[in-house]
């Protein structure tokens, strides 16, 4: 297939391209780099060994979206795209919501004028948001805490009405809790701008030295070592799952489908940091900082019905994640270079 990326040339977005080329399909990129580094362009071209056509696009100029997809004729569209940090959408609620929203309505506008009708959205499992139930599954109502979140359940619900007026549509929606890791190369990986937002570029931060320790907000929790427990997932498994809900669109009859990607086991923040610790040879030290607002004891995602109906699994262990986390950082100190 032709595949447009969006945001291809950020974290996980980058790992979907790479996982797309291997598997012989043309891919093009369209980022407007706000969160990614060009860099990242000649690394992927590196590791595929051709070519990758890029466009430096702002998907809410809704022209030159549809200008784009015009000019260049697709099959399908993975839309990674938007911002991400919680804390900032608190901050920014407008920002996030005008981005958010109004780049997915520009794709989806332009898709619809091109006829194109295969569309993947990248999600979240924070539209679970405070379901008192550990394991979330499919079936759940969404809601958010947060800006960031309610961006994720106000598309989801757009794609849903999208799909019930014309069934033509094959949208798949994929929520996902905690993407860790990197290529097993080194050459890319997870490289936030400014300060880190998830726990595990902090960790990896503070082992090379760019932090002095991490804080463990809470060590009270009713959980194994009283810290928080999230789902995990490797970037690559998760690139996967993306490709296999790309490849599934052909097959299925709904117009508008969802599935959750995880391991289906959560893992403690402290046993994070020792599985760091052990991957990368170097303590971690830590301080224990107070609960944050909001945060639940624990929370992972069923994958049953990925397992089952995309044929996929996440095969790699927090041990994985680790060590490929932990070789990315420690061959890129300072990220991608500007």
């Amino acid at each position: 297939m032709r595949v447009l990326v969006t945001g291809g040339a950020g974290y996980i977005g980058s790992h979907t391209v790479l996982q797309l080329l291997a598997a012989g399909h043309h891919v093009e990129i369209a980022d407007d780099f706000s969160n990614a580094k060009s860099a990242v362009v000649g690394r992927l071209e590196a590791l595929a060994g051709q070519t990758i056509p890029v466009h430096r696009v702002d998907l809410t100029d809704r022209e030159a979206t549809a200008a784009l997809l015009a000019a260049e004729p697709v099959d399908a569209v993975i839309h990674f795209a938007g911002f991400k940090a919680v804390g900032e959408s608190v901050a920014k609620p407008l920002d996030y919501y005008e981005n958010n929203l109004d780049s997915t309505f520009s794709v989806l506008r332009a898709m619809d004028a091109a006829g194109v009708r295969k569309f993947v959205f990248s999600s979240s499992a924070t539209v679970y948001g405070e379901n008192p139930v550990l394991e979330r599954t499919e079936d759940m109502p969404t809601s958010a805490t947060n800006p960031y979140g309610w961006t994720k359940v106000m598309i989801e619900q757009v794609l849903r009405d999208l799909a019930a007026a014309d069934p033509s549509w094959r949208i798949a929606v994929l929520r996902y809790f905690n993407p860790v890791g990197a290529h097993t190369s080194g050459d890319i990986g997870e490289d936030p701008s400014g300060f880190p937002n998830n726990l595990m570029p902090f960790i990896t931060q503070v082992a090379v030295g760019r932090r002095d320790r991490l804080s463990v907000f809470g060590d009270d929790y009713d959980t194994v070592d009283g810290t928080g427990v999230r789902d995990y997932i490797h970037v690559e498994d998760l690139a996967a799952g993306h490709i296999a809900a790309l490849n599934r669109l052909d097959e299925i009859t709904e117009a508008w489908s969802v599935w959750n990607l995880g391991t289906g086991q959560g893992v403690s923040v402290l046993q994070l940091v020792d599985a760091f610790a052990r991957a990368s040879g170097r303590e971690i030290p830590y301080q224990i900082a107070p609960r944050r607002p909001g945060d639940q004891a624990a929370n992972w995602a069923d994958p049953a019905k990925a397992n089952a109906e995309l044929g996929w699994r996440a095969d790699r262990t927090v041990d994985d994640m680790c060590a490929d986390s932990w070789r990315w950082q420690s061959q890129n100190p300072n990220g991608y270079p500007d």
